[in-house]
């Protein structure tokens, strides 16, 4: 049996990130139309090292994918200059049951968290957004920018990271990238800075406490919330939770794991109500998107295997027919 091993640089070559939008964007509409089996993914923590590696499985009917995630997700790996998250996917035949390719899950995860990011400002932010705001100089914070300047005409980014080391690196990085990804990008002092005068807001943190104050945002804001997946954890201000327009990528994952929504709602200021609906219900034309100029709208995601699996389909595919890969015999 043949088993393609695809590496991070081969899944970058394979798939870009305006082809990842559109992909994650179709995944999400199957999960809204119950035409996937996605279970709730079994979190492993390791307390000892305040770390948790997580088992993500899929199948999506319409596209015919099948496959699972492994990844991991330790935040004192920075101590040792390594990254935060690993990751591996497997890809599996969904006609036969077998195991067609494993491939680098650690870029993958980035690109696919980016690209639900880009489906969200494509569909919530406002058409005439032009600065963005960053909250954390981590790889997903790379691909974040990536995708809102994919769907948006981004002019100017603005960065912010409790390790400013981190976020001036983020900025020699990022502005070396060119389009569509500005060249104007800055290290903010504050997260007041940093918020300020944006548009679109992207937190990617691994934060237990809000890293933005609600009183600093600008009217009509669009606020991306990728890092939390705990309940305990929290990005975004309860405050900007309950006078926002709230879009998840899946309900069960989101009341189940989205500390951003269940502190708010265990505190007694929302219900799960207030939950305006999942982004493949938006997608999807079944729900209404932002309503005013002034509407601020929050997109929080949790993070699918139906994102990890429809992608790594893709790149797949894409591989074979570019060439890319090592087939070993198992």
């Amino acid at each position: 049996m043949k088993l393609k091993i695809l590496t991070r640089d081969e899944v970058a070559k394979a798939v870009n990130m305006a082809e990842a939008i559109e992909t994650v964007k179709k995944a999400f509409i199957q999960l809204s139309s119950g035409k996937t089996e996605m279970p709730l993914r079994t979190q492993v923590p390791v307390e000892k090292r305040k770390g948790v590696t997580l088992f993500m499985p899929a199948y999506l009917a319409d596209s015919d994918a099948m496959g699972a995630k492994i990844v991991s997700v330790f935040p004192n790996n920075q101590e040792r200059k390594l990254p935060t998250v690993h990751a591996v996917v497997i890809v599996v035949d969904a006609e036969t049951g077998r195991p067609t390719a494993v491939m680098d899950g650690t870029y993958l995860t980035a690109l696919r968290t980016g690209a639900a990011s880009g489906v969200a400002t494509d569909l919530l932010s406002r058409k005439d957004a032009c600065v963005a705001a960053i909250f954390g100089a981590g790889i997903q914070s790379r691909t974040q920018l990536e995708a809102i300047c994919t769907v948006r005409s981004i002019k100017k980014v603005w960065v912010y990271d409790v390790m400013p080391k981190a976020a001036i690196a983020y900025v020699k990085e990022m502005t070396k990238q060119g389009n569509p990804i500005p060249a104007d990008i800055f290290v903010a002092e504050s997260p007041e800075q940093a918020v300020s005068e944006a548009d679109v807001i992207c937190s990617g943190t691994t934060s237990f406490r809000p890293v933005f104050n609600d009183s600093d945002l600008k009217p009509g804001v669009h606020i991306n919330g990728v890092g939390s997946y705990t309940p305990e954890m929290q990005e975004i201000p309860a405050a900007t939770v309950v006078r926002s327009k709230v879009i998840v990528d899946s309900r069960q994952a989101a009341l189940a794991e989205a500390g951003d929504l269940i502190i708010p709602i265990e505190g007694g200021l929302i219900s799960d109500k207030h939950i305006h609906g999942e982004i493949g219900e938006l997608a999807a034309g079944k729900i209404s998107g932002r309503e005013s100029e002034e509407e601020a709208t929050f997109f929080k995601s949790v993070g699918l295997a139906v994102q990890d699996i429809s992608v790594a389909e893709l790149v797949l595919s894409r591989a074979n027919e570019m060439g890319l890969g090592l087939d070993v015999d198992i």
